[in-house]
């Protein structure tokens, strides 16, 4: 606790204050403002705000791969997002094991490349699954044959197609599979002491489980780094969802099927001469041949109309347009 001033002590204080004897900055500089500790090898680029969106549009990339895995593996696909974290790649690369399936993937128009890693069992029970088998992995880890990864590649290749949608809200990106690396020594993309985002997904294909990662660079990140935040997330996909669904009613609405209908004219008869009608027979109606017939939508009044033909068939030209008014 600070030292207590006496009432005297106050009123020679603010007395030296008002005839200028004493500056008031001067007396608020006078405290040691405290230091804060700055780790340059790790410098921290991704704060928490950062981490949680990048957790939320990899949620929505899980749903997606959950939809979509199973119509080419033909088995029930559960994708989990773990949690996301801010590591140096120097880390990333050493908790890397060979053999590993490291995709490398363009995110046109972000500058630089992303990894996504697959662990080897899953990597395994694809091939298998993909071959006719039940989907499961080796007992004994071996290295990848170039049948193995062209078979991988497809499936790495609907991964990467689908990150497209998770990110719009951010950025409208062009993700594009570049290459599969199974050795981490191949896959140095940027400095060992250089910050990335890792999020970490738990895929179960059938009985299989394993990680998948995707390593985010910040040199990646740092043009849309700004936009990586929850208040601008869900602003952008609050609009663009208002923007859909307007745009998906006005479809469905554009093709919904409307009876129009244009009467010639009106009449009443009785009952008898209706049973009695024989073709050849006139009934007289209460319109003259130069006058407009109503065109009804439904059973409302919308068009004045002249009769006509289109080519064989029978037409009417649309002469006015009755308002709500009339």
């Amino acid at each position: 606790m600070g030292e207590v001033l006496t009432q005297n002590e106050i009123d020679r204080l603010l007395q030296a204050l008002s005839s200028g004897e004493l500056d008031a900055e001067e007396i608020q500089g006078t405290g040691e403002r405290p230091v804060k500790n700055y780790n340059f090898a790790r410098p921290a680029k991704f704060s928490k705000e950062h981490l949680r969106t990048l957790e939320i549009i990899f949620e929505h990339y899980a749903r997606l791969l959950s939809t979509s895995l199973p119509v080419y593996l033909r088995k029930s696909i559960q994708v989990e997002v773990i949690n996301s974290e801010a590591v140096t790649f120097s880390e990333f690369s050493n908790s890397l094991n060979n053999p590993v399936i490291l995709g490398i993937i363009n995110l046109a128009p972000l500058s630089g490349s992303v990894i996504l890693e697959l662990a080897p069992n899953l990597g395994y029970a694809i091939v298998d699954r993909l071959l006719g088998g039940a989907g499961v992995p080796l007992d004994k880890v071996r290295d990848f044959s170039e049948i193995e990864l062209l078979i991988i590649e497809r499936i790495l290749n609907v991964c990467t197609n689908l990150l497209r949608e998770p990110w719009q809200n951010v950025v409208d990106i062009f993700p594009r599979l570049e290459r599969i690396e199974t050795n981490s020594q191949f896959a140095q993309m940027i400095s060992p002491n250089e910050m990335i985002a890792n999020v970490t997904i738990n895929l179960c294909i059938g009985e299989v489980e394993g990680l998948m990662n995707i390593c985010l660079p910040y040199l990646t990140l740092e043009d849309v780094i700004d936009k990586l935040n929850t208040k601008h997330w869900y602003s952008t996909m609050q609009s663009e969802e208002e923007d859909k669904y307007v745009d998906t009613i006005e479809a469905l609405i554009s093709k919904a099927p409307m009876p129009i209908k244009a009467v010639l004219g009106n009449s009443t008869i009785s009952v008898n001469d209706f049973i009695n009608l024989q073709p050849g027979d006139i009934i007289r109606v209460d319109r003259k041949v130069n006058d407009e017939l109503n065109v009804f939508v439904g059973n409302i009044r919308k068009f004045t109309a002249l009769p006509g033909a289109s080519g064989d068939k029978y037409a009417v030209r649309i002469t006015s347009v009755v308002r709500e008014e009339e």
